[in-house]
Parts: C-alpha cells; structure tokens; sequence
C-alpha cells in the first residue's frame, strides 16, 4: 500500500496567474516568487534560445535564495517567419499583430526548467525542455479582431492569443504535444521532471 512522503519545497518562479492556475491542476503544494531578470531578447538570439534562456534565469533567480526549493520557471516566445512576437502591451499593438497572423500559422515556444536546490549535481540540478505550439489563426474581418480584443483585452498575453478564454474563437488549429504549454506552462513536461526528482504525486510514494 503506498505510503505518505515528505514534500520538497515547491516554488514557481512567476507571478502569472495563467501558471499559477496551471500549477494547481497538479494538487501539489507550491509558493510563488517574482523573479528579478531582464527579458529583453540578446541581439541575434533565436526566438526558441530566448525563450530557454529565460526560463532558466528566471529558476535561478529564485533559487540562489531558496537553496532548499525546486523551482520552476518557464517563458514564452511567439514568432511569426522566424521573428518574435512579444505582449502587445496595448490595444493598438494588440490589433497590429492580430492583423499579421490572421490566416497564418505562428509558433509558440513554451520553454521550462526546473531547477532542484537540493543537489549540486549538474546533471541532476537542472533539467530544461523547450515545447512548441503550432498555432492557424482564422482570417477574420478587423470588426472580429476589434470585438475580441475589446472583450477580452489579452495585451498581457505573447501574441494577444488568450486561448483559455474567448481566444479560442479566433484560432483555428493547435497543434502541440501538450494541450497546456500555450498557456504558459507545459505540465506533461513538468510531471516528467518532477518525477525525475522524485517528487510524489497523488500523496504518496509508488510501492
């Protein structure tokens, strides 16, 4: 019969609420922490380095103070032909990017990295993993464009796509190996590093 485990320190390395709300799907207990990093992408850096490179500064951010957590950071860059596509930020930007990727697909790197304080083992310590998300947006008319980004107004989202809310109405394909990394979080991927590290799930420990 299995049996009760002790818990590692958890923290998640964002204050997003689209993470946070993902984290919690797992029933696992974890705190949260705003990592302190400059985001802005190094001259000449592919989109999928950018978005890997985040995601584990943002972990270490967080972990060079919390040496007894596993933290978990995570990034996400969109890109059109090759070129990122950062939060609009604004409606009017919003609108300009909608205007770009309607009728066209966009890809999503959705980077992790779980960082494990406990050990200082390099080949144990981090583990990083980069999921893409292929995206068809649907051609639509500005006056659709103008309606949902009034609605749902997701200038805090890569590539104004709120895809957990009316934003599904605007795309018109997924593809992905994980239904929740355009969200902000591939869980599939992180269940697979936390079970590297031994972390339990259901409560207890496999017999």
């Amino acid at each position: 019969m299995p049996s009760p485990v002790a818990f590692p320190r958890l923290i998640l390395a964002s204050t997003s609420r689209y993470r946070k709300e993902l984290l919690s799907r797992l029933h696992l207990p974890f705190e949260t922490a705003a990592p302190n990093i400059d985001e802005t992408p190094l001259p000449d850096e592919a989109p999928e380095q950018t978005a890997l490179r985040l995601a584990k500064e943002k972990s270490f951010s967080i972990a060079s103070c919390n040496q007894d957590a596993i933290v978990i950071g995570s990034d996400q860059v969109a890109t059109l032909d090759g070129d990122q596509i950062g939060k609009p930020g604004t409606y009017e930007n919003a609108l300009s990017q909608l205007r770009q990727m309607r009728g066209r697909k966009v890809v999503f790197h959705t980077a992790l990295c779980l960082w494990d304080g406990r050990t200082t083992n390099p080949a144990e310590q981090v583990q990083i993993e980069n999921v893409q998300t292929f995206v068809t947006f649907r051609d639509l008319p500005d006056n659709e464009l103008d309606a949902y980004l009034r609605i749902e107004q997701p200038y805090d989202c890569a590539g104004s796509a709120k895809n957990e809310g009316l934003g599904i109405a605007i795309i018109e394909s997924i593809e992905s190996s994980d239904p929740t990394a355009l969200t902000g979080l591939p869980l599939i991927a992180l269940c697979s590093m936390l079970r590297r590290r031994g972390i339990p799930f259901f409560g207890c420990e496999s017999a």
